[in-house]
């Protein structure tokens, strides 16, 4: 059973864990972090960076946290939708208790998956692809009756280089 589900929610139906994940975009990508380790979300927070990598700082009240733009670490390209002010910021925690910050150019949603549907990826997979930040995958049917491919995030890779 994957370790997300130690911090799951009990379904209503008797004995499935169930996983409540925030999900967005990036690009063609649709990721998700846990519920349990995001704080909040907001809209219109400057981000202020280098330009040199995919790392910035923002400033929310008295605390600064560090902010990436998951478009440009996994395309290596500036992603023309992160300079439209209404972009959101996921603002998460990780184990070490460091708040960080994760920009999306649109909503997040929330999903409750059943546990069962929850996927490890194969560490040969991790290791080579650009997505090495992901530990777990899902497919999630759509009302259109379209599958949805959903990466979860290991929010402890987020922050390395």
């Amino acid at each position: 059973m994957p370790k997300f589900v130690q911090n799951s929610v009990i379904s209503a139906k008797p004995n499935q864990k169930t996983l409540k994940i925030v999900i967005f975009a990036v690009g063609r990508l649709h990721l998700a972090l846990p519920i349990y380790t995001v704080r909040r979300i907001i809209n219109q927070v400057q981000v202020s960076r280098s330009g040199l990598n995919h790392f910035g700082v923002a400033h929310l009240g008295e605390t600064e946290i560090t902010v990436i733009d998951l478009h440009q670490r996994l395309f290596h390209e500036e992603n023309s939708q992160s300079k439209i002010a209404n972009n959101y910021l996921i603002v998460a925690q990780n184990n070490d208790n460091e708040i960080l910050g994760i920009e999306v150019p649109t909503t997040p949603t929330i999903e409750e998956i059943p546990a069962n549907k929850i996927r490890i990826l194969p560490p040969s997979y991790r290791r080579l692809d650009t997505l090495e930040i992901a530990s777990h995958v899902t497919i999630i049917s759509q009302l259109d009756e379209t599958k949805l491919t959903v990466f979860l995030l290991d929010i402890e890779r987020l922050l390395v280089r």
